[in-house]
Formats: C-alpha cells, structure tokens, sequence
C-alpha cells in the first residue's frame, strides 16, 4: 500500500473545494458566500483493508430522504472493524438500478457538534476502492457530507439507523462552516 493515498485524497479535497468555489454547477450558486470546507487532518488509523461479509439475503430497503421522498437499496454486506478499540459494523448498500458502487452511510458521536447534524457518506467504487484479492479499502477520511449541508434545495437520503455508530469518528469532511442555501434565497 502506497503512501500516495494520502496526497491523492489532498488533491481530491482541493478539487472539490475549487468545484464548489467556481463550477456553474456548484451546491452553492451565489459563490461570494461560499466558506470554504473544513476537514480533519488526513489519518492512516482510520483507513482500513476490509472483507465485505455479503447477506446471504439482500435485502432491498428503502430509506427515506431529506424531501420526504424515497430512494431504494440493497443491503449488500457490511465491514467489520475497530475504531480506537471499539468494534464497528456498517452496512454497504447499493443503488437499486444498476449503478455498481457501494454506498455506505454513517452518524456517529462528533454530529452536530463538529460534523454534519444528520451524517456522512462514503462511495466505494469497483475499480478504486476493491483489491484483487476482493477485499475493499474504506477510507474513514474519505467521509463527505451530504448535498443537503450546503444547500437545503437538495434531496439527500437519511442513514439507515443501522449504521449510527455511538462512538466518534473524527475522519473525513467537518460540518460546513458557512450557513446552507435555504430556501428562503430563491
């Protein structure tokens, strides 16, 4: 495992914060009120080398969304693992049609407080984030928030209770520092 990691997720950050900044299609359309996106530092302790455990029964569930709709998924497997000593089971779902990646959403103890209030997502994609040998890295730092903490237009789905862990998890984006965009501004 390279260390490479590291630097390329520092590239994607300030990819992502000059996409917010300046792109027509942005989250946030009026640019001069955007503040910037706050992380924590980058942490090899909360990049993992996982087996999926898959379901023998895949279960599709549908989970609720920010705009009181729904979108529907797959529970496919879940990662097991330890965070500063505690174990940790999350769920990896996929989209129901067809898109081939993971989605695996979590809340845990820092919400709120110095995270985004209703949680964080991470994408697994195939041909990234699977080794040969199937198993798959999740990367902790690699956490992001929803749409919906930038600007409140967006529909988001909400974490499957399942995988709101009760310990912190202090990887990944920090809440936004600026206010969303509600829907008073349109």
């Amino acid at each position: 495992m390279s260390a490479d990691w590291q630097s390329e997720l520092e590239q994607q950050r300030e990819q992502k914060e000059q996409y917010f900044a300046s792109h027509p299609r942005s989250p946030i359309p009026n640019h001069a009120d955007f503040a910037g996106l706050d992380y924590y530092p980058i942490d090899p302790d909360y990049r993992f080398e996982l087996e999926l455990h898959e379901h023998d029964d895949k279960e599709q569930i549908t989970v609720e969304t920010t705009a009181d709709g729904s979108q529907q998924y797959v529970r496919d497997g879940e990662f097991r693992f330890e965070v500063d000593g505690e174990d940790v089971t999350l769920q990896a779902y996929q989209p129901v049609g067809g898109e081939d990646r993971l989605w695996v959403p979590f809340r845990d103890e820092t919400n709120d407080e110095e995270t985004y209030g209703a949680g964080r997502y991470i994408d697994l994609e195939p041909e990234h984030d699977r080794m040969d040998e199937g198993t798959w890295i999740l990367d902790l730092n690699e956490a992001y928030n929803p749409t919906c903490a930038y600007n409140e237009a967006y529909e988001c789905p909400l974490i499957p209770m399942e995988n709101w862990l009760d310990i912190p998890v202090r990887a990944g984006e920090k809440a936004y520092p600026g206010e969303p965009v509600g829907h008073s501004h349109h």
